[in-house]
């Protein structure tokens, strides 16, 4: 179980995280962890996408965050609305400065530095809207086995 491995205090710090991210944006931030991932990060990582509901956002502008911590791998995924708008280097940039802390054990620093930049984009692109905003998608962090 990755609740093994992440703490009470890293699911709030990733939390918080997600909330302060998405805090200036309409955009969506879920972050999915489990300890194995069979096949390919990113295959797995658009499952979880669809299992959780994310391509459901009103401006499909969710991005996950897929960690498979005893595998060691990682996958940030962004719906199609926020794809066609970041740069190119977008997801290279998260998932390197994500990496960085993951080689460290600093699983939930990881996180909240690449859903922090992740939260800056989607504000640039799709600010928060206090005339009808609605959190589509809990804050929760999901977990599987």
């Amino acid at each position: 179980m990755p609740k093994d491995t992440i703490t009470d205090a890293d699911e709030k710090v990733i939390m918080e995280a997600i909330q302060e991210a998405e805090r200036n944006t309409s955009g969506e931030i879920r972050v999915h962890i489990e300890n194995n991932c069979e096949g390919d990060a990113l295959d797995r990582a658009t499952e979880v996408f669809a299992q959780l509901h994310m391509h459901l956002t009103k401006q499909r502008n969710g991005v996950l965050f897929y960690v498979a911590i005893k595998d060691h791998q990682f996958a940030v995924l962004g719906d199609a609305g926020i794809n066609a708008i970041v740069p190119d280097h977008f997801w290279e940039d998260i998932t390197e400065q994500v990496i960085s802390h993951f080689k460290n054990k600093e699983y939930a620093a990881g996180l909240a530095k690449g859903v922090i930049m992740a939260g800056e984009q989607l504000k640039s692109h799709f600010p928060y809207d206090d005339k009808g905003d609605l959190n589509e998608l809990s804050d929760d962090i999901s977990f599987g086995k």
